[in-house]
C-alpha cells in the first residue's frame, strides 16, 4: 500500500494507513513526519456553531474550559425555530456589523420589505406606513459598555447586545412588565435576530444569521429553507453595493476619521457610535491582521455581477439552496428535452397520421415547455446567481 499522503488527506490519512498496515514495522512511522501532521486547535460546538481558538500554543490547550464563546439562549431553546444560514459578504467586518445594528437605514435601503425579518427588531412599527423619505424618530440608548461589548435598549419591548468580537443579538427580554399598560401590550409571541460577522480579509466578511421565533415553528418543518433564503438574500443584496461604496469612502479618510465620511447626529445612530467607540477603545480601531494584509488595503471593486454574486457566496455552501438549485436545473433541462422531442415527433409524423387537434396540441405543448424552461432559467439565474438590485426601482 502506498503510504504517501497528499495534503488533503492529512486529517484522516494517518488513521487509515495504520489500520491498513497493521504490524508492518519495517515501514516508516508516518505520524512522526512534520508534513504528515496538522495543527490542533482548541475547539467546541456551541449554538450549533463550531468555535475554535486560533492558537496552537500548549498554554491554550484547555482555554475552552475557562473562556467560552458568547452564548445565545434562544438558539438552544427547543421552543424556538433556529434555522441558520451563511453568506460571504464583499465588505469588511467593521462596516458589515455596524450596518446590521443600524436601524436608520431600514426605511431607505430595505424599502418595500414590510414583512422582512429585519422588522422583528421592533425598530419599525408595522402598523405605520414606511416613510422612505424620512423614517421615524428612534429612542436608542446604551445601558452598559465595557470590554465585553454593550447592552442596549432599543425601545418598545426589545433589547440588544453586542458581544465582541462578532455577535449582535436583538431579542424580547424575559423581564416582568412594570405597569398594567405594559403588561397588556406584552406579546407572548417572541422573536430575535442573531447575526455573527466574521472578518475574513480586508473588504471581505462571512455572515451567519438566524431569526429564531417561538411561534409558527411548524412552518420551518414543511417549508424548504431555500425559500426563506431567497428573501433573506434579497435583503442582503439591497445592502451590499451601498456598503461596498461606504467602506471605500471610510478607507479614503482613514478608520480613525470615520465620522468625516458619515453623518450620525441622532439617537438612532447610538448603536453605530457605540460599536465604533468599542472598536477604538478595545480593539485599536480596526481588525488586527497580524501583518498578513499589509496596510489593510481593500481589494479593487469587482464587476457588479461578481459583487452581488449569490452562487459562490451562499448557494454552493448551503445544503438546502444547493439541492434546490440542482433540482430546478434538472427540471429546466427536462422541459427543453420535452419541447424538442415534441417538435421532433410532430415533424416525423405524417400529416394524415394525426388529427388537426393533436397536431395543434403538440405544437402548443412544445411552445409551453420551451417557454417554461426559459422562465425557469431566468428564475434560477435571478435567485441563485445574480439579482441586479436597483433601489431606484423599489
Amino acid at each position: 500500500m502506498d503510504t504517501v499522503l497528499s495534503s488533503k488527506h492529512k486529517i484522516f490519512g494517518i488513521v487509515v494507513v495504520h489500520q491498513a498496515l497493521g504490524s508492518h514495522s519495517s515501514l516508516p512511522m508516518v505520524h512522526t513526519f512534520k508534513n504528515a501532521c496538522v495543527a490542533a486547535y482548541p475547539s467546541t460546538v456551541q449554538n450549533d456553531i463550531l468555535w475554535f481558538w486560533p492558537n496552537t500554543d500548549p498554554q491554550f490547550k484547555d482555554i475552552i474550559a475557562t473562556k467560552r464563546p458568547p452564548f445565545i439562549p434562544v438558539l438552544d431553546d427547543p421552543s424556538y425555530s433556529r434555522s441558520m444560514a451563511t453568506r460571504d459578504i464583499p465588505c469588511g467586518y467593521e462596516v458589515l456589523i455596524e450596518n446590521l445594528m443600524d436601524p436608520s437605514h431600514i426605511p431607505y435601503t430595505h424599502y418595500g420589505f414590510t414583512r422582512a425579518p429585519i422588522h422583528m427588531l421592533g425598530l419599525v412599527n408595522l402598523t405605520d406606513k414606511a416613510d422612505r423619505e424620512g423614517g421615524k424618530p428612534l429612542e436608542l440608548s446604551i445601558e452598559e459598555f465595557n470590554v465585553n461589548g454593550f447592552r442596549a435598549n432599543q425601545g418598545l419591548l426589545y433589547k440588544s447586545k453586542f458581544m465582541p468580537p462578532c455577535i449582535f443579538y436583538a431579542y424580547h427580554p424575559d423581564e416582568d412588565a412594570s405597569s398594567a399598560e405594559t403588561q397588556k401590550s406584552l406579546v407572548k409571541k417572541k422573536s430575535a435576530v442573531v447575526v455573527v460577522c466574521i472578518p475574513v480579509s480586508p473588504g471581505k466578511s462571512r455572515l451567519i444569521w438566524s431569526f429564531p421565533r417561538n411561534y409558527g415553528v411548524w412552518i420551518d418543518k414543511i417549508v424548504p429553507r431555500w425559500l426563506f433564503h431567497l428573501r433573506h438574500n434579497l435583503i442582503l443584496d439591497s445592502d451590499l453595493y451601498l456598503l461596498h461604496l461606504e467602506e471605500h469612502k471610510i478607507m479614503d479618510v482613514g478608520h480613525a476619521n470615520w465620522k468625516n465620511a458619515c453623518f450620525v447626529p441622532t439617537k438612532a445612530d447610538t448603536f453605530v457610535i457605540g460599536f465604533r467607540k468599542w472598536l477604538k477603545k478595545y480593539a485599536g480601531g480596526q481588525v488586527d491582521w497580524r501583518g498578513k494584509y499589509k496596510g489593510g488595503v481593500l481589494p479593487p471593486t469587482p464587476p457588479r455581477e461578481q459583487l452581488l454574486d449569490r452562487y459562490w457566496s451562499h448557494v454552493v455552501n448551503c445544503r438546502s439552496c444547493n439541492s434546490a438549485y440542482k433540482s430546478l436545473k434538472v427540471v429546466e433541462v427536462m422541459l427543453q428535452i420535452i419541447s424538442v422531442a415534441s417538435i421532433g415527433i410532430f415533424a416525423t409524423m405524417k400529416q394524415g397520421g394525426m388529427s388537426v387537434v393533436t397536431r395543434n396540441s403538440m405544437v402548443v405543448f412544445a411552445v409551453l415547455s420551451f417557454a417554461l424552461s426559459r422562465w425557469l432559467a431566468h428564475f434560477i439565474y435571478k435567485n441563485f446567481h445574480y439579482h441586479d438590485y436597483n433601489h431606484a426601482f423599489r
